[in-house]
Parts: C-alpha cells; structure tokens; sequence
C-alpha cells in the first residue's frame, strides 16, 4: 500500500477501511459477536474499532492466516458451543454485501462442510513458468475466486485447521483446510464488489463500491 499505517486502518470515506468491514458484520442480524484478531505490536486497533457493535474483544494474531484463525477460535471457547457456526471475513474486505452474507447464512449452513463466498472467473487464466513467461492457458470451467466470510462449524474448522498445520498443508484460507481434511465447502455466489483492499488502486474503488451500496 505504500504507507506506514497498516491497510486496515487507512481512512475510507472518513472512517478506517476496518471499521467498515465490522459495522457490515455488526449489522447483520444473524451475527451474534464478533472477535478481531490484531498483531502483537498493533497500535492503531482502539482508535479504528471504538463502540463498534458486537465486538466482544480482541485477540492476538499469529504468524499465518491459519495460526490467527485457530487463536481466535481458541478466544471463542467461552462464546461458542463446538456446532455453532463461526465465519471468518478479511479485515479489509470493507463492501461486503449483507445480502451476500444472508446467503452465505442460508446455503452453507445447508451443506455438512458450510460454505464460503465466491465468484466464478470470467478472464482468461494464463499460468506463468519462472520467467513470467505463459506456459499454460488455464481453461477457466468451474473455476471460482474465493471471498469472505467464509462459514464453517467451530470444531470442525478447528480440527481441520490444526490437522492442516500438522502435517505442514499450506492453507491460504479456511476452505482449504476443510479442503485438506477431505471436506467438500459449497460455493456460494457472492458479488464481486466484495473486494480485498490489497493496492492504493484499491481505496478509491473501494469507496465508488460503497457509495453505490448506500454509504456515506
């Protein structure tokens, strides 16, 4: 991003980018709480994630994805019974539509495995050897994207995440380690305004995406 303040925290039509992504997730019924996972040295948090509704605390990341996952699901021991379902959201996935988590909600707790959002790829891929050059188009049938939230049942995703890390499976998200334990995690169509903040390209997009949704 070019910058010293950490993505999440960058400012997104006067408020930090996580602060959107949690007063989408606070705002849907369903949602009963919310934990976020911060770094270790993180000093930004307090200021971004003051009276955000259902914030019931925070938790300290670890050294992967996976890692900050499993502490936060360690932290909702004393919330959560171990067949209730947790979703896991991207700090700066700020445009999330609540009607995409409502079918997020319905379909993939349909499906023993649960589910995540996801949209189906419309470019053509092409897959690249060392020296950026194409090797191979990549025929795109039944190909997705994956999004967040991503919703899986807490032991379940627990297990799956600590099987993954044990026998050294690298996961890049919670699917794939329900994946690696030989479950099968529906794809539910999301919208791809549900975006990643990842380039400074990223913020102005962001903020067209929520003024078209109804921000402010």
């Amino acid at each position: 991003m070019r910058s010293a303040v950490p993505k999440q925290y960058l400012p997104l039509l006067g408020r930090p980018v996580i602060r959107h992504s949690l007063e989408r997730l606070g705002a849907h019924p369903r949602v009963r709480g919310i934990l976020l996972g911060i770094a270790p040295d993180d000093n930004h948090w307090a200021a971004a994630t003051v009276a955000a509704e259902k914030l019931l605390g925070i938790f300290t990341g670890g050294a992967t994805r996976a890692h900050t996952v499993l502490n936060g699901l360690a932290s909702l021991a004393t919330h959560a019974a171990e067949d209730d379902w947790v979703m896991v959201h991207d700090a700066v996935r700020p445009c999330v539509r609540l009607q995409d988590i409502d079918s997020l909600i319905e379909k993939a707790t349909a499906n023993i495995d649960g589910g995540l959002l996801a949209i189906p790829v419309s470019d053509t891929v092409k897959r690249a050897d060392g020296s950026q050059r194409v090797e191979q188009t990549v025929p795109r049938n039944n190909l997705w994207r994956a999004l967040t939230p991503q919703l899986f049942r807490w032991k379940h995703l627990e297990q799956a995440l600590q099987q993954a890390l044990a026998r050294g499976v690298d996961v890049t998200d919670e699917a794939g380690a329900i994946e690696a334990a030989g479950g099968r995690p529906l794809l539910v169509p999301g919208h791809a305004d549900n975006i990643k903040v990842t380039t400074p390209e990223d913020l102005p997009l962001a903020e067209l995406y929520l003024r078209q949704q109804g921000g402010t």
